[in-house]
């Protein structure tokens, strides 16, 4: 087929309007253009090209049109800038508004009430008794919380230079800056009630509760006795968390931030880092592993992003850039899709009292077994915690913190099998409950050809009080106490369990599979893991698992971000609320420009338990590249009637039926785990029988009464 050079466009009477009324907006909006020396596009395109009709050949260039209207060559302009700070605006009353260029008045007058109690019960956090132990790492993070962000107009960038773009927002110069929602007072983001970060989670209840103690000797050893270390070991082998010396390659113990060679088994690849460690002088790189921060805030990327077009990429910001970048961490676009996690990741190292570091090389990984085709056996890395958290204080309304950090790097080509616990040890024991806040950090860079698989189980706070979903009627009837009423009791409702799990795909064709189970009974829990696949051929595949009841409020974020052309991802989210808890979920893919024939999938499932338990799931995708195959998407429900009516006409009891079909959903999350961990079916301390134990806890009572007389199917 044939085309003329100069094809005929035939316009009908709706676009003919529709040419007319582009000719007199053209005339109308010229007043609100800026001039060619600033930001904003003069009319480069005929009207047919402004309705998206293609350009007309017999336009005249922008160039003439510039010329023809005195914008060439001269400072000043025809048509007026609305950003110009020589502007003259005047208010109602005729007269000229002052220009204002002092912001720092204006900087706290935006906050609520709410606000300024999160920043003091921050500030709090910070300014805790006790010494920093991270030597470096602990003044640079301090100083980055404290130094407040600057109040300025970002620079004005000219039509046709590489960083120009037109999506920006300015103010006029009447107009006060102010600072992102969460900056006011520091460096980095703290939380806030209605930011996109702090959705859905109690921000109220978290910061009505004083976490300002610290625990005994933290920064120090912890010595146990014979007869302690006799304890401790069955205690953490009740919870499944516990491999003997032959069954791992290392082994760090830490007891209420504490660490305890007793109960650890340390090589030259697995071991603590204190205060004594950094004093002597780490290598620079693991230095620069320790000093990153989640969230952007640290521009420079873990590894080079290879781009034909531009170029080596190193900054995070100018990523998709100029059109499509998220721009610097502490402006407000970027904070709104960020995780919230810089602040506490800055704070865990102004706090933590050392750090388990785990290696593993090449060598290592030939060297571990005889037969190459054997699993690695894992590093074990356990938190736990006693009732009283070490808590020395007498008051019984402070709680205390702890801060756990671990940094684990896998060489190019080695293999590495991670799990990391946190449990609760002696829990029967007559201490006294101290509330806690755990703030956890987790740093994971995986080389080129490395293969790590690394589980995180949260199952600190006990069990949730079962069938709080009844009514105090129901409850007298069955002649019980009232559900409600004990789990308001519960010790561990005044807990909270924060956890930053940082990845960086940093080598070619690099592997990660990462597994996070949230099944404690901590009044308020909240895990986010962030993933980024750095270079060519890099895959990941995130699984998590949530579990909340009893008056729970339990939120999981992820973010997956491809950098690099060629990487795979999968990710599958399952949820399981049930009581009056409310759980959250927000799971956000981005690809960026230079992550061209990426592969992506992700998937949110949840069942609900009770129809006073509720759930937020937010699956999104961000797609700037446009050779990608991507797909997501979200489901919620209740237990299948169909698959129940099923499993009792073979014989087994509602209840069984039931707990049979809760724990196929969460099987499937949590064969990714380590066997070694996941035990077999028949032990009782693995965690199949835990899992099983906590959903038996959580197992609906009674028929279920249809509404509709539809079946739903989870």
């Amino acid at each position: 087929m044939k085309c003329s050079k100069r094809p005929t466009i035939q316009l009908g009477l709706a676009a003919a309007t529709a040419l007319s009324l582009a000719a007199s907006l053209t005339k109308s909006c010229d007043a609100f253009t800026s001039p060619l020396a600033n930001h904003v596009n003069k009319r480069s395109v005929s009207s047919l090209g402004a309705i998206g009709l293609g350009p007309d050949d017999q336009s005249p260039t922008l160039e003439k049109e510039a010329a023809e209207d005195g914008m060439v060559g001269e400072k000043t302009f025809k048509y007026a800038n609305p950003y110009d700070p020589e502007r003259v605006i005047k208010g109602e009353d005729g007269e000229p508004l002052a220009h204002i260029t002092d912001h720092d008045p204006y900087r706290l007058s935006r906050m609520s009430n709410s606000d300024r109690a999160a920043d003091a019960w921050f500030g709090a956090l910070l300014e805790s008794e006790g010494d920093s132990f991270l030597g470096p790492i602990s003044e640079e993070h301090k100083q980055r919380l404290l130094q407040k962000v600057e109040l300025v107009d970002e620079p004005v960038i000219a039509y046709g230079e590489e960083e120009w773009t037109p999506y920006v927002v300015r103010r006029l110069p009447t107009s006060p800056l102010y600072p992102a929602y969460g900056l006011e007072t520091y460096g980095l983001p703290v939380p806030r009630r209605g930011a996109e970060a702090w959705r859905q989670f109690d921000v109220n209840g978290l910061i009505a509760m004083d976490y300002s103690g610290r625990p005994e000797g933290v920064g120090t050893d912890k010595e146990l006795s014979e007869k302690e270390v006799e304890d401790a070991v069955a205690s953490l082998k009740s919870k499944g968390a516990w491999l003997d010396d032959d069954a791992c390659d290392g082994r760090l113990v830490y007891i209420n931030g504490q660490f305890c060679p007793s109960l650890s088994k340390t090589t030259d690849e697995v071991k603590n880092l204190n205060s004594a460690d950094f004093e002597s002088g780490l290598s620079t790189e693991t230095l620069e592993l320790l000093t990153r921060l989640p969230d952007g805030h640290t521009d420079k990327l873990a590894a080079e992003v290879p781009d034909s077009d531009k170029g080596p990429l190193n900054s995070l910001e100018k990523l998709s850039g100029p059109d499509h970048c998220v721009g610097k961490a502490i402006s407000q676009f970027a904070i709104n899709n960020q995780q919230g996690t810089a602040a506490f990741a800055a704070l865990n190292s102004v706090k933590a009292g050392s750090v388990a570091y785990v290696h593993a090389s090449m060598k290592d990984a030939s060297a571990d077994s005889e037969d190459a085709g054997d699993a690695p056996k894992p590093v074990l890395i356990v938190n736990a915690q006693t009732p009283s958290g070490g808590s020395a204080s007498t008051e019984e309304d402070k709680g205390v913190a702890f801060h756990p950090r671990l940094l684990a790097v896998a060489d190019d080509g080695s293999v590495l099998s991670l799990v990391q616990m946190c449990v609760d040890l002696n829990e029967d024991s007559e201490e006294a409950p101290c509330a806690t806040f755990v703030n956890g950090y987790t740093q994971v860079y995986v080389g080129a050809n490395a293969n790590m698989t690394h589980a995180f189980l949260e199952e600190s706070g006990g069990q949730v009080t079962s069938r709080v979903e009844i009514s105090d009627e129901e409850a007298a009837e069955e002649s019980i106490a009232n559900p409600r009423e004990e789990e308001a009791k519960r010790p561990a409702l005044r807990d909270t369990h924060f956890q930053a799990i940082d990845v960086h795909i940093t080598g070619d064709e690099g592997s990660y599979a990462g597994s996070v189970m949230e099944l404690g009974g901590c009044g308020r829990s909240r895990i986010a893991i962030s993933t980024s696949l750095l270079r060519p051929g890099a895959s990941a595949a995130v699984n998590g698992f949530s579990l909340s009841g009893g008056a729970q409020r339990s939120d999981m974020r992820t973010n997956i971000q491809h950098m690099a052309q060629g990487t795979i991802s999968r990710q599958e989210q399952r949820n399981m609320v049930g009581g009056r808890s409310t759980a959250s979920f927000r799971g956000r893919i981005r690809v960026e420009q230079s992550a061209q024939q990426t592969d992506s999938e992700q998937l949110s499932r949840t069942i609900l338990l009770s129809d006073h338990a509720r759930i937020w799931a937010t699956p999104s995708l961000e797609i700037i590249a446009d050779d990608v195959t991507c797909t997501h998407g979200a489901t919620i429900s209740d237990l299948s009637e169909e698959e129940l009516f099923y499993l009792r006409s073979r014989g087994l009891d509602r209840t069984t039926a039931r707990n049979m079909l809760m724990y196929a959903f969460v099987e499937e999350i949590g064969s990714s785990v380590d066997e070694r961990i996941a035990g077999a079916f028949e032990d009782e301390n693995g965690l199949r029988s835990r899992v099983i134990r906590r959903l038996e806890n959580l197992v609906p009572q009674g028929e279920k009464t249809l509404v509709g007389g539809e079946f739903q199917s989870a």
